[in-house]
């Protein structure tokens, strides 16, 4: 079994900063893109940041200039660096990852999510 745990998550006031966490564990053959995803209230989920196997990133416009998204040298964790929050980040936020399964074929994992709050 495949599991994602995000951490660090929280409330910050607007113009601060959050580092999130996610490791993926269990019984795992190989790990491929990495991200992060958020959800608002009242709206869909949407794409915050991606990085491939060999350090590729990509950015949502929103986020650009402000979040960097990297992995860890062991390769089964993922970071957003997030900077410069304004109230508009505030979301729940999921950590993704194509990851083949010891047991199974190659599928899309997905975190619980851990909440974001920019507010005063």
């Amino acid at each position: 079994q495949v599991q994602l745990v995000e951490s660090g998550g929280g409330l910050v006031q607007p113009w601060g900063s959050l580092r999130l966490s996610c490791a993926a564990s269990g019984r795992i053959f190989a790990i491929y893109a990495m991200g992060w995803h958020r959800q608002a209230p009242g709206k869909t989920r949407e794409m915050v940041a991606t990085v491939s196997t060999n350090g590729n990133t990509n950015y949502a416009n929103s986020v650009k200039g402000r979040f960097t998204i990297s992995r860890g040298p062991a390769n089964n964790t993922v970071y957003l660096e997030m900077n410069s929050l304004k109230p508009e980040d505030t979301a729940v936020y999921y950590c993704s990852a194509l990851i083949r399964a010891q047991s199974s074929g190659t599928e899309n994992y997905w975190g619980k999510g851990t909440l974001v709050t920019v507010s005063t």
